[in-house]
């Protein structure tokens, strides 16, 4: 069934008596986890999950619509299962997102690609995620870029998604435990930024800390009910807006339930 119509939530969701919050933390830096090396990326020879992968990828995402051929690709690789909770793993591949623990969930695949083809990734690019959730996502992006940066707001996702990222040899993503209102300005400018998290307005540092030219999806709305899945492009230094479609992600918290009152300013539609 075709998907981001409105009475249907798509990301980071809860699902049935799941209570949906990010827990507060204080602003900065808990620990920093730079992951693995190269080429650690487990074997996809003996794969018992490759086939329902391959089948996620065709009949979930391809058929939707999302055609690129590396975000595709990259969705085939990444062991989602091994994000999940071990009793979950059989349902990794279905179509709905999974609980992670702490009151957070697993994004729907064909959200995950969705969000990964938007951002238009090169080879040489810098990435910043705001919301490590179980960490696939950053798994998905580190195929696609030079460097991922994540940012997690609750100690314990940000630790165990940054020891599976380790265990499976993503080298090139580095988790960080801390507010991602923030952003991570030690490794800016990003040439793309993806916000895992519904915020009613994009915080601020977050677009300063985007490059000229680069792309920001992020799910844009009230947090109590449906936002738009929604790509800026920052375009001689001012955000152009493009909207994709309705979905429903867990809120940002920390510094982003005070700070975030005015609009974007100076956006283009």
């Amino acid at each position: 069934m075709s998907y981001g119509h409105k009475k249907r939530p798509a990301g980071r969701l809860s699902l049935p008596g799941t209570v949906t919050f990010w827990m507060a933390f204080v602003t900065g830096t808990v620990f920093s986890i730079c992951l693995g090396d190269p080429g650690r990326a487990a074997s996809r020879d003996e794969d018992p999950f490759a086939a329902k992968r391959a089948a996620m990828v065709k009949e979930q995402v391809a058929a939707r619509g999302v055609r690129e051929p590396a975000v595709l690709d990259a969705l085939r690789t990444v062991p989602r299962h091994l994000f999940v909770l071990p009793e979950l793993r059989g349902e990794a591949y279905e179509d709905f997102p999974l609980p992670i623990g702490e009151g957070q969930t697993i994004s729907q695949p064909y959200v995950v690609a969705v969000m990964t083809q938007s951002l238009a990734l090169g080879k040489g690019d810098n990435v910043l995620e705001v919301g490590t959730g179980s960490g696939y996502q950053a798994a998905v992006l580190s195929l696609l870029a030079a460097s991922v940066y994540s940012i997690e707001i609750n100690e314990n996702l940000a630790r165990r998604a940054a020891d599976t990222l380790k265990s499976l040899g993503y080298a090139n993503v580095h988790v960080r435990n801390g507010d991602g209102f923030f952003g991570w300005p030690e490794q800016a400018p990003f040439d793309a930024i993806i916000v895992t998290c519904a915020v009613d307005r994009v915080p601020p540092r977050l677009l300063e800390q985007l490059a000229e030219g680069g792309r920001l999806v992020v799910p844009l709305g009230d947090a109590r009910s449906f936002q738009t899945l929604t790509l800026i492009t920052k375009k001689n230094g001012k955000p152009v807006v493009h909207e994709i479609f309705d979905v429903r992600f867990v809120p940002m918290t920390g510094e982003a339930i005070r700070k975030i009152h005015s609009p974007v300013p100076g956006a283009h539609h």
